[in-house]
C-alpha cells in the first residue's frame, strides 16, 4: 500500500480534458480581487501543475514568482511550462519564506493542510507591508460527492482505514476564517461562489473527483479494496448526478474565497 499521497498526484487527471479550464476559472476569478499594483515578490503555493502560477506571471511580469509543491509529479509538469519561474518541492503545511512576501496565493491547496487557525495567521505574518494573502479552497464537502465518500467510508470493510483521513476535515465555516483574520492588522474579504458546471463523458464526476478527494481513499487502501470502493462510489455517482438528454452532466461545486490585505 502506497502511503505518501504525493505520490498519487497525477497532473493529466487532474486537468484532463475541459476539467482544466474548470479548475482554473477560480484562480481567476480570486486573481481578479488581488489588490497589489507592483508586488516584488509572489509566491503560488500548491502551484499543482503551474496553470494558477502562470496566472500569476502573466499579471506581474516584473515580480519573482515562486511555485511551491510537494508532489514531484506536479512541479516536474509546471517546471516545463516556465523557466523563469521558480519551481521549488517543498511542503506547504511548514513553508516558511526567507523574507517578506507581497503576494502569498493558494488556490485550491489549503484545505489539505491541517491547523488552519495556526496556518492562516502564520501566512499573514509572512507578508510585507500592504502584502495580500489571497486563497481559494473548496468547500463542497457536504455535497452528494463528497457526502457518498464519507457514507461508503463508513462501511464495514472501509471505517477503521480511512477513519479521519479524508479530504475536507480542515476546513471552517466562511465565518471562521472572518472572524480569525479580523482580529489583524488589515482588511479581510471573505464570500462563496457555486459554479454550475458542465461536465461530459463517461463518469464525468468520478473522473473530476478521482483527481483530487479520491487521493486519500486510494493512499490509505490496498488496490482490490480501492476497486471495490470505486465500483460502488461510482453507482452512487450516476444516481445522484444523473446524464441529462444533451449528454451533460451538471456538477455543482461550491467554493471559498478568502482575501487578506495588510497595512
Amino acid at each position: 500500500m502506497v502511503t505518501d499521497s504525493r505520490n498519487r498526484w497525477n497532473p493529466a487527471q487532474y486537468m484532463k480534458g475541459a476539467m482544466g479550464d474548470l479548475r482554473t476559472r477560480p484562480a481567476v476569478d480570486l486573481l481578479n480581487r488581488v489588490n497589489h499594483d507592483n508586488p516584488r515578490r509572489v509566491v503560488d503555493l500548491g502551484c499543482g501543475p503551474g496553470n494558477s502560477t502562470m496566472l500569476l506571471r502573466g499579471r506581474w511580469t516584473d515580480a519573482a514568482v515562486t511555485g511551491i509543491d510537494n508532489a514531484p509529479a506536479m512541479i516536474e509538469k509546471a517546471s516545463s511550462s516556465d523557466t523563469d519561474i521558480d519551481w521549488q518541492l517543498a511542503d506547504i503545511g511548514d513553508w516558511q519564506p526567507a523574507e517578506p512576501v507581497d503576494v502569498i496565493f493558494a488556490n485550491a491547496s489549503l484545505h489539505w493542510v491541517p491547523d488552519h487557525a495556526g496556518l492562516f495567521i502564520r501566512l499573514a505574518d509572512a507578508l510585507a507591508e500592504g502584502g495580500v494573502l489571497a486563497v481559494q479552497m473548496p468547500n463542497n464537502f457536504a455535497s452528494s460527492s463528497h457526502a457518498l465518500i464519507g457514507e461508503i467510508a463508513e462501511r464495514s470493510e472501509f471505517r477503521a482505514l480511512l477513519a479521519g483521513k479524508l479530504l475536507g476535515d480542515h476546513v471552517q465555516p466562511p465565518t471562521f476564517y472572518h472572524d480569525l483574520m479580523r482580529g489583524l492588522d488589515g482588511t479581510v474579504d471573505v464570500w462563496e461562489t457555486e459554479y454550475l458546471q458542465s461536465l461530459t463523458g463517461e463518469d464525468p464526476v468520478l473522473e473530476w473527483v478521482r483527481g483530487t478527494a479520491l487521493l486519500p481513499v486510494q493512499q490509505n487502501l490496498t488496490a482490490d479494496d480501492f476497486a471495490t470502493f470505486t465500483a460502488l462510489y461510482r453507482d452512487a455517482l450516476k444516481r445522484a448526478y444523473p446524464v441529462a438528454t444533451d449528454g451533460v452532466t451538471v456538477f455543482p461545486f461550491r467554493r471559498m474565497f478568502i482575501t487578506f490585505k495588510g497595512r
